[in-house]
């Protein structure tokens, strides 16, 4: 087996450099700002002294970070000390576009690269049941695969370059749609008068049924706007998913409806909350 690096500790990565190492594979973790690494060092991983370090000991480097410009400033620094033929696999959720140019880019150094979003929250991270779309070479995701099913449970190679990141586009506008159901349904029932976690119960159960209720519901419940994930991040996401629809021609009405009333929040300092507080928006203006 190959020595595994992952890079990006957070509330996503940090569960899945766990995942790896419990599951028995040798692996080097990173993380930009420190502290972090603690949980997956417990479970059997080493802490690199940098992202050179890192790059010079792996074979195959996971990569779970922010944002585009994020992910190609840890790839800079990891080519410089990488090998020839290293196999990256992002899992941060990123613009295609940008997914497309470090295929080439990594590619013209003699790399190998995966664009793999993942979906499923922090739950799903940490229960190691994510879902991973990939786009690349058969033969890369072939390798990639043993490693990524420590903390996926459905992983498909969707096409080639920036395929992956397309899906997630495509997953993004799906969850601006059931995050607005799931808060303006339950807004609804608390201002009916109706015990709300009986109501989010209940439809849960018929057609209204879907991840955001079951998730979610629960967190408006219970007004726990903790992350999960942030609202903050969310906006990030939508920012990639109209960047591409712009590219297609093609309009997004319920992605950018979302996105203004996320803003709402962000404008009060809430970006950091759960992307469920969506639910206060709903809550004020039905008063």
């Amino acid at each position: 087996m190959a020595r595994v690096g992952f890079v990006g500790l957070g509330v996503m990565g940090g569960a899945m450099a766990r995942h790896l190492a419990a599951a028995g594979h040798e692996t080097v973790v990173w993380n930009r700002s420190p502290g972090k690494s603690g949980p997956a060092v417990a479970a059997g991983a080493v802490e690199a002294d940098s992202l050179a370090d890192l790059g010079s000991k792996c074979s195959i480097i996971f990569v779970c970070v922010s944002r585009t410009e994020d992910v190609e400033a840890c790839l800079t620094e990891l080519t410089q000390a990488a090998a020839r033929g290293t196999l990256f696999v992002d899992h941060s959720t990123i613009s295609p576009i940008g997914a497309k140019r470090i295929h080439e880019n990594l590619n013209a150094l003699g790399c190998r690269f995966i664009d793999a979003p993942i979906t499923g929250g922090s739950m799903g991270a940490d229960k190691g049941i994510l879902t991973i779309f990939c786009g690349g070479s058969q033969a890369d995701f072939d390798e990639a695969l043993p490693y990524m099913q420590a903390f996926g449970k459905t992983i498909k190679l969707v096409g080639g370059p920036g395929a992956g990141q397309m899906t997630k586009m495509a997953n993004q506008i799906a969850v601006a749609g059931s995050l607005m159901g799931c808060c303006e349904a339950l807004a609804f029932a608390e201002k009916a008068g109706l015990d709300v976690e009986t109501t989010r119960a209940l439809i849960s159960t018929g057609a209204a049924g879907s991840w955001a209720l079951d998730n979610y519901g629960p967190k408006v419940v219970e007004k726990d706007w903790s992350p999960g994930f942030s609202i903050i991040n969310q906006r990030k996401d939508f920012g990639y998913c109209q960047e591409s629809a712009e590219a297609m021609d093609l309009d997004l009405p319920l992605t950018n409806l979302t996105d203004r009333l996320l803003a709402l929040l962000e404008d009060q300092g809430r970006g950091e909350e759960t992307t469920a507080a969506l639910f206060d928006v709903y809550q004020k203006r039905l008063k």
